[in-house]
């Protein structure tokens, strides 16, 4: 699963969401991958985070509240 949305007050910036299985081996757990490209390319983000998925219903609320 993957989402790219437009980044604002950028000519060609995306922020870029992407579901990512055993990020860092076969031990790992599932991670929401977020990645910021401001010259666009999806693949080869600036910035990026990683959040356990077991973290995302918190931070999803955590930026909420922001808005």
């Amino acid at each position: 699963m993957s989402k790219t949305i437009e980044l604002s007050g950028t000519n060609r910036g995306i922020i870029s969401i992407t579901k990512i299985e055993k990020p860092y081996g076969p031990d790992s757990n599932t991670v929401a991958s977020i990645g910021i490209s401001l010259s666009g390319k999806e693949n080869d983000p600036e910035w990026k985070v990683h959040i356990p998925l077991e973290n995302l219903d918190d931070v999803i609320k955590a930026l909420q509240e922001i808005k």
